[in-house]
C-alpha cells in the first residue's frame, strides 16, 4: 500500500467512528427517560439541560444527525471504492460494497446503537456538546430541510412541533412506581394509594350507621353518661330518636372542662345540648382526594356522611383518609379489619360479614368484586337476590362463601376461600 492509500485507510476509519457517534447519538437522545431528564435539568445538571434544549426541537435534532450520519457514510463509501480500486483494480468495487456494508452495519450501527439503548444517558450527555455547536455551524442546511420535512409533515396533518413533551396517565405513573425497583423501597405501595384516592370515594371507607358510636338523647340521661364515660372516641354524633333527626358533635373535651367547672351534677341533657357543636356533613359521593383537602380547608377532623336524600349513612374522619394512604396506623386494634379476618387450618377463611370488602382485598391480596355492595354482608345478599333465613352456600367468580351465621336480618359470619385453595371436601 503506498502512503495514500495508507491516508485513505486512515480515513475511513475515522468516518466509520464518526459514522458510528451519529448512530449512538441518535438512539441515545431517543432512549432517554424524558422524567428522569427533567429532574437532572431542574436540579442544575448542564449536559441534561443541553440535551432537553436538543429534544424540544426533536425535528432540528434529527435533522442535524441524519445530515451528519449521511454525509460520513457516502464520504467513507467513497473512499472505500477508490481504496479498492486502488489495490484489487475494479473487481475490488463489488468486494469494498460487500464488505463496507458489513463493517457499517456491525460497527456503526448494531453495536453502538445496542450501546445507546442500554446506556442512553452516558452517550447523550457527552454528544450533547458536539451536537449543540454542529447544530449552529449546519443550521441553515438543517433548516431547509427541516422545511421541507416539516412541510410535508404539516400536509399530512402532524404538527412536528408537538413532540417535545411527555406526559403519563395514573395507571402509567402506578406502573412506573411498582417497577422502580430500589428507587421507592417501601413506599410503593403508599404512593399508588395516593395516586388511587380520586378513584375511591367517602362511601368507601366510611363507618356504617349501624357502627356508629354516638349518643340518643331520646335515652335516659344515666346510659348517656355510661356511653360518654366508656367512650374512647374524643368526638361523638348526637341525635334524638333517629339518627336522621342528627342535633350535633359533642366534643368529650367540652365536657371535662364542665365537670372540671361544676362538678357532675352540672351534665344534664340541656346543658349537653349546649355543649354541641355544628356536624359538617358531606355527600357520599366525594372522592377521596377532594375531601381529604375539604377536611383542611375546614379544619374539621370528622364529618358525617349523608345520601342524595340527606339521610345518615355514616360518618368518615381524616383518619380514615389517612389510613388509606399510609395503611393501617391505628392502635385501637379493635377496628382494625384484620381482627375480622381468621385463618382456619384448611386454608379458608372466617370472615365477620361487616367487615368491608376493601379491607379483604387488601389483607388477603384478593379480588372480590367492589363495584356493588361494600361490605362483605351486602355482596352475600346481593348474590343471593335475598336475605337468607338459614345457612347456605354460594360461588362468586373465583371464591366460594359459605354464610355461618344469621341475626337481627344480618349476616354475621360467613367462611370464604378461593376456589384453587379450596380444601377437599369430606366423603
Amino acid at each position: 500500500m503506498s502512503e495514500q492509500d495508507w491516508w485513505l485507510a486512515g480515513s475511513l476509519v475515522i468516518l466509520l467512528m464518526m459514522s458510528a457517534f451519529f448512530s449512538s447519538s441518535e438512539t441515545g437522545m431517543m432512549s432517554l427517560n424524558r422524567m428522569a431528564l427533567k429532574h437532572n435539568a431542574r436540579i442544575g445538571n448542564k449536559s441534561a439541560r443541553r440535551v432537553k434544549k436538543l429534544l424540544d426541537r426533536p425535528d432540528r435534532l434529527i435533522g442535524v444527525i441524519l445530515i451528519g450520519n449521511n454525509f460520513v457514510n457516502i464520504l467513507a463509501s467513497a473512499i472505500a471504492t477508490v481504496l479498492a480500486t486502488h489495490l484489487f483494480g475494479e473487481a475490488g468495487i463489488a468486494a469494498a460494497t460487500l464488505s463496507l456494508t458489513l463493517v457499517v452495519l456491525i460497527f456503526a450501527e448494531v453495536t453502538p446503537k445496542t450501546l445507546a439503548v442500554l446506556h442512553p444517558e452516558k452517550i447523550a450527555y457527552p454528544a450533547s456538546w458536539v451536537l449543540t455547536p454542529l447544530l449552529k455551524v449546519l443550521y441553515p442546511l438543517v433548516w431547509l430541510v427541516n422545511l421541507i420535512s416539516n412541510s410535508l409533515l404539516n400536509w399530512l396533518g402532524v404538527d412536528s412541533k408537538s413532540g417535545g413533551e411527555q406526559s403519563l396517565s395514573r395507571d402509567e405513573l402506578k406502573t412506573v412506581v411498582w417497577e422502580s425497583g430500589h428507587g421507592i423501597p417501601k413506599r410503593r405501595a403508599m404512593v399508588t394509594r395516593i395516586l388511587d384516592l380520586e378513584q375511591v370515594t367517602v362511601n368507601d371507607i366510611l363507618v356504617n350507621r349501624n357502627e356508629v358510636f354516638g349518643l340518643d338523647m331520646a335515652e335516659p340521661l344515666d346510659e348517656i353518661l355510661d356511653a360518654i364515660r366508656s367512650s374512647n372516641h374524643t368526638r361523638l354524633p348526637v341525635w334524638d330518636g333517629d339518627q336522621n333527626n342528627l342535633l350535633g358533635i359533642l366534643h368529650l373535651r367540652s365536657i371535662s372542662r364542665l365537670l372540671s367547672a361544676l362538678g357532675d351534677s352540672a351534665l344534664d341533657k340541656s346543658r349537653l345540648i349546649d355543649l354541641l357543636e355544628e356536624p359538617y356533613f358531606i355527600p357520599e359521593s366525594t372522592p377521596l382526594h377532594t375531601q381529604l383537602f375539604n377536611f383542611q380547608k375546614h379544619r374539621e377532623r370528622m364529618a358525617l356522611v349523608v345520601d342524595e336524600y340527606g339521610d345518615f349513612e355514616g360518618l368518615c374522619t381524616i383518619d380514615d383518609i389517612l389510613e388509606e394512604i399510609v395503611g393501617d396506623y391505628t392502635t385501637d386494634h379493635a377496628q382494625s379489619a384484620s381482627t375480622d379476618l381468621h385463618p382456619q387450618e384448611d386454608g379458608s377463611w372466617l370472615i365477620d360479614a361487616s367487615t368491608y370488602i376493601r379491607d379483604i382485598n387488601r389483607e388477603l391480596n384478593w379480588d372480590l368484586p367492589t363495584d356493588g355492595p361494600k361490605t362483605l354482608n351486602g355482596l352475600i345478599v346481593e348474590q343471593l337476590e335475598m336475605l337468607p333465613d338459614n345457612a347456605v352456600s354460594l360461588m362468586i367468580p373465583g371464591y366460594r362463601l359459605e354464610v355461618l351465621s344469621i341475626r337481627d336480618r344480618r349476616i354475621r359470619t360467613a367462611r370464604i376461600w378461593r376456589i384453587n385453595e379450596a380444601p377437599e371436601e369430606q366423603e
